[in-house]
This record gives structure tokens, C-alpha cells and sequence, in this order.
């Protein structure tokens, strides 16, 4: 796989397929990480002479125009981010772009509307990838998020752009990820949270001849307890999942890897609760409570587990963390996981959240951009993006 650095880009017009799918409320940016992110790449370009034209993708428009998920509020945090103007195309195709990429200087930025108002940016159409890449000297890919996608930015435009690598982000992703799974440090912890089982398949079998112990929160832990047998209440439970959590918890054994599930729970009535109704070890949940938090004892548990640990990789929330009443053991974990001392790796959206809003972003060795490509990429799935990059 070619990087950006051993790219000619002087004077070059070049295409940077970025992810700045970011949060917008009432035209105003929530949360800029994925801008800040794409930001190395951009000014890198700028600074070997070359000309930036990035392209996005925003929501679901579903290849239909939608003013709230335009990218002009994208372009305007670019604007002060790089301290410079970043120019809003009305389109991402059509002679108009085209004019304007010819139009261009170097050092200059645009920024292409949103991929996603034509149908065959999801559809990987030869047409618009073609369309895309017309106006180019070199394509850099350097969204991480969306390489798990066969689309027209993603993989159609590679074959169509006269140069094509990846961008510094990509490389980030592909070296830290890479790194856990090849030639991780040991003892190599890995902890899955979140609703279900079923999304966490792939990445606990895949990881199972990798890892030396293995954490299981959030509603997933439910599944894995009422499969062995005990009473979860009214919690969420993935039934049909019951033997494929035994048959996780039998190959763990086998392969000697440590398998921890939560020994108390916080429960509630429902997850928008006002308060936690109790507090049961995992053995006495009662009819009528949901679990929704790990307790106390099973953060204790947790940090004992993780205090000597080396390489840790961590997705998805220990319970429903978006209310405040059950947000203590994920936050609690947050700061364990910042204290480590190895190689922590964060993935996922609701975990990411979770770390930019316990403030300790700076203490975590990696936090990847992707959801489905982090899953997918740990699972040891071919990315469709990646491979068209010739990393496979």
C-alpha cells in the first residue's frame, strides 16, 4: 500500500477522501474530532505545493439533496482550523465543480458537497466514480470510517484516479490496528461492551488465539449470563445468541484465555430511569429490573484485571452510560483504561464519546475513527477500501 509521503504533489490536484460525518445540531458542529483528525493529511498536502479538494460523505440522504446534512458547516470549522478559507463547491460532480478544481492554486482548499446526495456514490457506479476522479491528479483515502464500504469514494475512484494512496490517518489506523493483532505485548486484555452480541461475534472469536483475558459488559454480558443459566429480569437478551455465547465461553477454556462477565449489576425499571432502583450481585437480578450498569464490584474486578495488562482493546459502553444514573461504571472504566500503562486502543462511536467526555482523550495510546471498519478490520475481515489500496 503506497502512503502519502511517497507521492509527488507539487501542483498536483489532489482528491482526499476524508470522513467528516460529524454531529451537527441547528447548523452548529457538536463534536470537531473527525475534523481535527483529517487535519495532518490536508496540511501536508498544502505544504508540498499541492492542491486539496476533499469529499465527505454526511448521513443518509439516501442520493437525494438535504440542506441539514450539507457540509457547509464542515467547511467553515476548516476554515478556522487550517486558518485559511476552504471554499464550499455546490456539488461533488458536474462541469461547475469542474470549473471551480480548475480555478484552483495550490496551497488552495476546496470542499466538495456531499457524496451521498447521488445515488451512485453508495451504489460504487463506474459513472460517478469516473466523474470523481475527471478533475484529478492523485486520490488519498484517509477515511478509515467508510473502508468497510464498497463505494464509488472508497473503492470505485481508485481505479480511475491516475495515482491513488493512503493518507496519514489511514496509515494511523492500519499501524496501531495492525499492531494488536500481529505482534501484540502481552497479557493482551480485550474488552467488548454494548448492546449486542451478535455485532461482537466476529471480533471475540477472531481475537480469541490472540488475547490473554477477555471483558464482556453492557446488555451483551446479559446474553452470555442467561446462557449459563441465570435470571437477567427484564434486560435485554439476545436469545437466539444463548449457544453461540456458550460456544464463546467453552472455546475461551480451551484456549486458556480468561473470560470475565460483571458480578453486580446497577438495575433500573427501564433505561431512561430518573434513578438506579438497586444494586444485586449477578446471581440475585429479580424479576422486573433491567441491568443496565456494571456495580461496584465489577469495576474493582475490572481494574485488578487490567493493572498489569500491556495491550488493551476496548469497544462499546458497560451500560446505558447515555443517562447519568447508569453511566458510572463505563466512566469508571474510562479512567481505569487511561491509566494503563501499555497500549490501550479505543473503537467505536459510543466508546469514543465516552473518552472525549471523561477528558482523558490524551491518555489513550489510539482512538480509531471507525465503527463497522473498526469491528470489521479486528474481526480480520478483507476491507473492500483497504484492498483496493493493495494492503491484502
Amino acid at each position: 500500500m503506497t502512503f502519502l509521503d511517497a507521492v509527488e504533489l507539487n501542483e498536483k490536484r489532489v482528491l482526499v477522501r476524508l470522513d467528516l460525518n460529524v454531529p451537527i445540531r441547528e447548523g452548529k458542529i457538536q463534536d470537531d474530532s473527525r475534523i481535527k483528525a483529517a487535519l495532518p493529511t490536508i496540511e501536508y498536502i498544502r505544504d508540498k505545493g499541492g492542491i486539496n479538494i476533499l469529499c465527505s460523505h454526511m448521513g443518509k440522504p439516501k442520493g437525494r439533496f438535504q440542506d441539514e446534512l450539507s457540509l457547509k458547516p464542515v467547511a467553515g470549522r476548516l476554515s478556522e482550523l487550517l486558518g485559511q478559507d476552504v471554499r464550499m463547491a455546490p456539488d461533488c460532480v458536474g462541469p461547475e465543480v469542474e470549473s471551480m478544481i480548475a480555478d484552483l492554486k495550490p496551497g488552495d482548499v476546496l470542499l466538495l458537497e456531499n457524496l451521498r446526495f447521488h445515488s451512485g456514490e453508495t451504489e460504487n457506479d463506474p459513472e460517478f466514480s469516473r466523474q470523481l476522479a475527471k478533475p484529478v491528479d492523485v486520490f488519498v483515502s484517509d477515511a478509515f470510517g467508510v473502508v468497510h464500504r464498497s463505494h464509488a469514494s472508497v473503492v470505485g475512484v481508485v481505479a480511475q484516479a491516475p495515482v491513488s494512496c493512503a493518507g496519514f490517518l489511514l496509515k494511523k489506523e492500519t499501524e496501531y490496528l495492525g499492531q494488536a493483532l500481529l505482534n501484540p505485548e502481552h497479557p493482551f486484555v480485550l474488552i467488548s461492551g454494548g448492546a449486542k452480541v451478535s455485532t461482537k461475534l466476529g471480533i471475540l472469536s477472531n481475537l480469541l488465539s490472540k488475547v490473554d483475558r477477555i471483558i464482556v459488559g453492557g446488555a451483551m454480558a446479559n446474553t452470555f449470563l442467561k446462557a449459563q443459566g441465570y435470571a437477567t429480569g427484564t434486560s435485554r437478551v439476545e436469545d437466539d445468541l444463548l449457544q453461540d455465547a456458550l460456544q464463546i465461553i467453552s472455546r475461551a477454556r480451551e484456549s486458556k484465555v480468561s473470560f470475565y462477565l460483571p458480578v453486580d449489576f446497577v438495575t433500573g425499571h427501564a433505561p431512561d430511569a430518573r434513578q438506579p432502583s438497586g444494586l444485586y450481585p449477578f446471581q440475585d437480578i429479580p424479576e422486573g429490573e433491567m441491568m443496565l450498569d456494571i456495580g461496584p464490584a465489577s469495576h474493582t474486578l475490572f481494574s485488578e484485571i487490567l493493572k498489569d495488562a500491556k495491550t488493551v482493546v476496548w469497544n462499546g459502553p458497560m451500560g446505558a452510560f447515555e443517562n447519568p444514573a447508569f453511566s458510572q461504571g463505563s466512566f469508571g472504566l474510562t479512567q481505569t483504561i487511561a491509566g494503563v500503562e501499555g497500549l490501550t486502543i479505543i473503537g467505536g462511536g459510543d466508546t469514543d464519546s465516552l473518552v472525549h467526555a471523561s477528558g482523558v482523550q490524551d491518555s489513550i495510546s489510539f482512538i480509531s475513527t471507525g465503527g463497522g471498519s473498526f469491528l470489521e478490520f479486528m474481526e480480520g475481515k478483507e476491507l473492500p477500501g483497504l484492498k483496493a489500496l493493495g494492503l491484502y
